[in-house]
């Protein structure tokens, strides 16, 4: 069971990292238009969705030490396999990744409790920062995957 999920949940995390990018998109997109309701509705849905991928995410880190004793893949380092700038640029990546991905679900909470509150001037404010910040950690959350288990995995 464990070798099944280490070597599938990566598929469904990096799906639901799409899914996410695509329902903050979709409320972007809905708030521009002065559509209210359907905005919550898809930053609400992007919120369960990038909770799901929690969930996903962790099981994931303990299949992967439960089948080869270790919390992470790693990169590979052969450069016949995957070139240094490859490897650079995916530490690079993953780094901004993590650093910012330790903070959205805060600011992503925070901006959805202002919200709820009525509270529409400060969660505009937060979110100018917020959102950029959520798309992004779902973007790259998606190129990591695919650096990491299909082009050079």
């Amino acid at each position: 069971m464990w070798e099944f999920l280490a070597g599938n949940l990566p598929h469904l995390t990096a799906a639901l990292n799409l899914t996410a990018t695509v329902l903050l998109l979709m409320g972007l997109i809905s708030i521009k238009r002065g559509r209210a309701r359907r905005h919550k509705t898809m930053m609400l849905s992007a919120l369960a969705v990038s909770a799901v991928f929690l969930l996903m995410y962790l099981l994931h880190k303990v299949s992967l030490y439960m089948t080869i004793g270790e919390f992470n893949n790693t990169f590979p380092t052969d450069t016949e396999v995957a070139p240094d700038a490859a490897r650079y640029t995916y530490y690079g990546i993953l780094l901004t990744h993590l650093m910012l991905a330790i903070i959205v679900p805060v600011l992503a909470l925070r901006a959805i409790f202002l919200a709820m509150k009525g509270r529409i001037a400060e969660h505009k404010r937060l979110v100018r920062f917020a959102f950029p910040a959520w798309m992004y950690v779902s973007v790259t959350g998606v190129l990591v995957y695919l650096m990491l288990y299909q082009f050079y995995g």
